[in-house]
């Protein structure tokens, strides 16, 4: 954990100011314990992958968001090797709330 913190929003300190590395601190946690949970979403595959791993293959998306008729449509290119880890994260996240 503390590789994948220093390899991600943390590698920016050490700065000159605590409250400058305080804030680095308090970002890269935050996106660490998101990127994590994403990563508790996706499929099985990405459970002891690193962050940077995640980062690269679910959250870095090669995607074109297209606008028509008032609605957004994200088209994901046809041969992405992660489409349909993306799509079952991306389904998961935004699913109705269960009652």
């Amino acid at each position: 954990m503390i590789a994948d913190v220093k390899n991600s929003g943390f590698a920016h300190t050490p700065s000159g100011h605590f409250q400058a590395n305080a804030t680095w601190l308090a970002l890269a946690a935050l996106a660490h314990n998101l990127t994590r949970a994403a990563d508790a979403l996706a499929p099985a595959f990405h459970a002891r992958a690193t962050t940077a791993t995640i980062r690269d293959r679910l959250i870095n998306v090669p995607a074109r968001l297209a606008r028509s008729a008032r609605r957004l449509t994200l088209h994901l290119p046809e041969r992405w090797p992660w489409s349909e880890d993306f799509t079952q994260l991306f389904s998961t996240v935004h699913a109705p709330p269960a009652l």
